[in-house]
């Protein structure tokens, strides 16, 4: 399943290897089309059934006042930090950064 897979950073590109990975809660990204071209935040929600997430500092306002939360498209972030704080998800990335490694080497 490709939903919800976001570009990585050039640094974190380079540091793990992989081009693309499955947003999470946590992660930091920075949105790169669009209105909110420039704006970086925390993924706060995912809607995997819309296939979009929501970022901190991302809001609209309704008619009646209320500020809801934009639902933005995954392949219109890019990924600047990871969360880590999820065990397999800190090792697949560290083994997928020890085979760049010895590739390179």
């Amino acid at each position: 399943n490709r939903a919800l897979r976001a570009r990585l950073s050039d640094e974190l590109r380079q540091k793990y290897g992989i081009k693309t990975i499955r947003v999470r809660k946590g992660d930091v990204v920075k949105v790169v089309r669009g209105d909110f071209r420039g704006v970086q935040g925390k993924v706060i929600d995912i809607y995997p059934d819309l296939g979009r997430i929501a970022v901190e500092g991302l809001v609209r306002k309704k008619v009646n006042g209320q500020e809801v939360p934009v639902k933005v498209h995954p392949s219109k972030v890019i990924v600047v930090e990871l969360n880590l704080e999820d065990e397999l998800r800190k090792k697949m990335l560290e083994e997928l950064a020890n085979k760049v490694v010895k590739q390179v080497g």
